[in-house]
């Protein structure tokens, strides 16, 4: 993977804290930064699917056509 050099603004207390967890953890501030973006971005894309579900859920077409599609009657098909 190719690391690429960023730079962010944060408050300084924000930066305190991070700094104290970072040499309580022995690990560095890139990878405190890296964790808690890949879990940012996790967390958005889990609310985009959960939106999804909830706008398809309500979705009276979406639902007729999704029992239509579903009734398989329990059986798996390969593609």
């Amino acid at each position: 993977m190719t690391a690429e050099k960023i730079t962010v603004t944060i408050p300084h207390d924000l930066k305190v804290k991070l700094v104290n967890i970072k040499d309580e953890l022995k690990t560095s501030m890139s990878a405190i930064y890296k964790e808690a973006l890949e879990a940012y971005l996790e967390k958005k894309e889990l609310e985009k699917w959960e939106k999804g579900a909830l706008l398809a859920s309500s979705d009276k077409k979406y639902q007729s056509l999704s029992k239509e599609l579903g009734n398989a009657e329990g059986k798996i098909f390969e593609y």
